[in-house]
């Protein structure tokens, strides 16, 4: 069973939300965050060393205490404020003319000790850290957590109907042009019913923000360990997520560039490849792949189909039956010679949002040597290794598009 709750969500009145919301604080540098930074924008509250002139360690204690004292000047300000009751929330986002419908919840902090919440990825204790110290100085969740759940045909009913009437919030973010709209659900029978659907759901799963779930659920647990009155009802058991049904989700590629051939020439590469791929030309023209198993290489100005032979994969594996499992077992390993996609300085990584030209522009500046690019991975992948306990090998999965920041805060 899944466990959640509405919640007295921090937001900014609905004139100010596009100058409040921001991207991730993941997804941008500090120099792009202070020049992307208007007065009023969440960034001095996620990435607050761009308050300072020069930009600050970003783990610095002067950094952690700006962020306290800019959330702070936000809520003296009006720019954040709290909602008189606790609510349940839908956010909509479109992109290139697909809309995902998420709740915004309370996720509970048990549900992912206990492994009721599911991940799929490892997460860094540095990285934890970080976010936990950001958590714990604000007693609150700023920044949402990406998750998914089994879809539910009444839960898309009740979002349907909710849907249907205005919007509290209705915006299209400058930059990437997609569409942000955002309700609040007031109605107690309905919060109830939300409830109880999600009673009945048998695990969420973590799409995108490993580190922040993991993070907020640890502070959970420390707050719940130094509290001697704990009964499990507190706001600190749950921490802030936007929960997306499964069917409505979209994984697009994450790709792979490479510095150098390992010693070997470019025809020495595709002789090579040729053991384990048919092998297809496509000259200059931007080749994608079409299906499983099918990959796209440019190298030396031209764009070539991959398609790893029978026999050199493990379908019935959920490890195994992943593109970038074969990618990294039949190329990347046995022929450049890359061991440990986590810390070999010779591979990046490239999101498909970025589209193919990127690959061919790191490859033809000559920072690059060779680019591959894969066949997103699916929802039913993402969840058969989550259910079966796996962890998904680096950088395999990217969501688009990536949660605004600002929306809806959650205080505990």
């Amino acid at each position: 069973m899944a466990r959640i709750k509405p919640f007295r969500g921090v937001r900014p009145p609905r004139e100010l939300v596009k100058e409040v919301a921001a991207r991730p604080y993941d997804v941008l540098n500090s120099v792009e965050a202070k020049a992307e930074a208007s007065e009023k924008s969440l960034l001095h509250i996620t990435k607050p060393e761009i308050d300072f002139t020069p930009i600050a360690d970003e783990h610095s204690e002067e950094v952690y205490t700006k962020a306290v004292d800019n959330y702070k000047k936000w809520k003296a300000n009006g720019w954040l404020v709290q909602d008189p009751e606790e609510y349940y929330y839908i956010y909509a986002q479109t992109m290139d003319g697909r809309t995902q419908y998420g709740l915004v919840a309370g996720a509970s902090v048990a549900d992912y000790l206990e492994g009721n919440i599911k991940k799929h990825e490892l997460t860094r204790r540095d990285k934890e850290e970080d976010r936990m110290i950001h958590v714990r100085r604000q007693s609150a969740n700023i920044e949402p957590v990406f998750f998914a759940y089994p879809a539910s045909r009444e839960m898309d009913a009740i979002v349907e109907k909710i849907v249907a009437g205005p919007a509290e919030y209705d915006f299209t973010a400058e930059g990437d042009g997609f569409g942000h709209k955002f309700w609040k659900i007031t109605d107690p029978a309905t919060i109830a019913r939300i409830t109880e659907i999600f009673e009945g759901i048998p695990a969420l799963y973590v799409a995108d923000g490993h580190h922040r779930t993991a993070a907020a659920a640890l502070v959970g647990q420390e707050r719940a360990k130094a509290n001697p009155n704990h009964t499990g009802d507190e706001e600190y058991n749950y921490f802030l997520a936007v929960i997306f049904p499964d069917d409505q989700l979209k994984i697009i590629d994450y790709n792979r560039v490479v510095k150098d051939l390992n010693g070997l020439t470019p025809e020495g590469l595709v002789e090579a490849l040729r053991k384990d791929f048919v092998i297809e030309e496509k000259g200059a023209s931007e080749y994608r792949p079409n299906k499983l198993h099918n990959f796209a290489m440019y190298l030396g100005g031209k764009w070539y189909s991959l398609t790893a032979k029978p026999g050199t994969y493990n379908d019935a594996d959920p490890i195994g039956v992943l593109d970038v499992t074969v990618l990294s077992n039949l190329v990347l390993d046995k022929i450049l010679g890359i061991k440990d996609l986590r810390s070999d300085k010779r591979i990046d990584f490239v999101g498909g949002i970025r589209g193919l030209g990127e690959l061919a522009r790191r490859v033809d500046s000559g920072e690059m040597a060779v680019a591959f690019a894969l066949y997103p991975v699916s929802m039913k992948q993402l969840i058969d290794i989550a259910d079966t306990g796996n962890i998904m090998p680096p950088k395999t999965t990217w969501f688009e598009p990536k949660l605004r920041s600002g929306l809806v805060i959650h205080e505990f």
